[in-house]
């Protein structure tokens, strides 16, 4: 994936127009049904073709407006972040039981359902590649979207320090990255599939290790 396929810098300035892509924005209007869903969809459709994702290809694929658009996003940075997080799942826990076998069985289960059904490895890679080219981008994708989806574990994890199976002088957000580092580690350095038998038997002996420590 080259860089080509990072966020122009299109500055909003050009959505302030008189309404020449026509559509004026009117005072309390509210956003058209389905604009959304529109300029989200053609952003990772140019992201996984691997063409730049600039404001002109979004309107020209989408249909929709640039001043509609912006009042949606402020920048092409943060409609990325957002379409990059497509089809992702949200992340629950069921903590009715064994926390730690809870949290395992959602990490080393089938990976679709940690990442959405629709959210290939490819997809993954992709993103992985874009946010670290783009600082800018990897920010704004951590602060809108990975945030949000550490509460699921986080809450997890605090479940298992209050009925004493984890030490209560833990940094729970340490921890996440603890556990997810297992995992990026194999991608990012070992080039290795997750779906790899012995990549698993790896992570499975880290996390082993990692919990062993926080449970001490």
């Amino acid at each position: 994936m080259s860089s080509a396929a990072a966020p122009a810098q299109d500055p909003v300035a050009e959505a302030a127009g008189s309404g020449a892509d026509g559509e004026h924005r009117g005072p309390g209007r509210p956003r058209t049904a389905g604009h959304d869903e529109r300029i989200l969809d053609a952003a990772i459709e140019l992201v996984d073709r691997g063409e730049p994702v600039t404001v002109s290809a979004v309107v020209a694929r989408s249909g929709v407006s640039r001043a509609a658009l912006y009042r949606r996003w402020p920048s092409m940075t943060d409609l990325l972040a957002a379409a990059l997080d497509r089809g992702r799942a949200p992340i629950t826990i069921d903590t009715s039981g064994d926390v730690r076998e809870a949290i395992e069985s959602l990490i080393f289960g089938d990976p679709r359902t940690l990442r959405g059904a629709s959210y290939s490895e490819r997809r993954f890679r992709t993103r992985m590649t874009l946010v670290m080219e783009n600082p800018d981008l990897q920010q704004a994708y951590w602060r809108s979207h990975v945030q949000r989806r550490r509460a699921g574990i986080l809450e997890a994890l605090r479940e298992a320090v209050r009925r004493g199976d984890l030490r209560e002088d833990l940094d729970l957000d340490a921890c996440i990255d603890l556990l997810n580092g297992v995992f990026y580690y194999q991608l990012v350095v070992r080039g290795a599939r997750l779906d790899d038998p012995a990549t698993r038997a790896r992570c499975r002996e880290a996390v082993d290790v990692a919990w062993r420590g926080m449970a001490q």
